[in-house]
């Protein structure tokens, strides 16, 4: 008789544990052309402007910075209604005067589901990614716009109003 008491209790339990499975976690929102604007840099920052593989160096911050290319843009085209806004990936290469090279990735947005950054820590400065241009247009695909992207970056002090999550 006891042994039915603890299997009873075990089927119990696991129907308990599939119905708080069933429940949704997110939903993802639905994305119009409209809403996915470009948010301009705020007041102060200084902005960095990068052509396809153009390399500086910045001497106040005393590092070397190339934009190697963009490797995704899947970024909604004017004109078009989207599901996703789609986002534009950026390589990045940094280097200090006394470091190694390091590739970043920075996007155009946030998203952790997809591993997307829009910011990355490097040498002691947070390097976020502000712009990227030019937008797609309809029927414009990223490999027809490849050598011809520029992108704007802002470098900060770590921990200045840091936008790293």
């Amino acid at each position: 008789m006891f042994y039915k008491t603890i299997i009873l209790s075990l089927g119990f339990l696991s129907l308990i544990n599939c119905n708080a499975q069933k429940e949704p976690k997110t939903s993802e929102k639905a994305w119009t052309a409209t809403e996915i604007k470009q948010t301009p840099p705020m007041k102060g920052e200084n902005v960095i402007y990068l052509n396809e593989g153009e390399n500086k160096f910045l001497k106040e911050y005393q590092m070397n910075v190339t934009f190697k290319g963009i490797s995704e843009d899947s970024r909604c085209p004017k004109g078009v209604n989207c599901i996703w806004a789609g986002v534009a990936v950026a390589q990045v290469e940094v280097m200090g005067v006394a470091t190694r090279p390091m590739t970043l990735t920075l996007a155009s947005l946030d998203n952790k589901g997809r591993n997307y950054n829009k910011s990355a820590d490097f040498n002691g400065f947070t390097i976020s990614l502000a712009e990227v241009n030019p937008y797609p247009g309809d029927g414009e695909s990223a490999k027809g716009l490849n050598g011809k992207y520029k992108i704007g970056i802002v470098i900060k002090k770590a921990g200045e109003n840091s936008t790293t999550k």
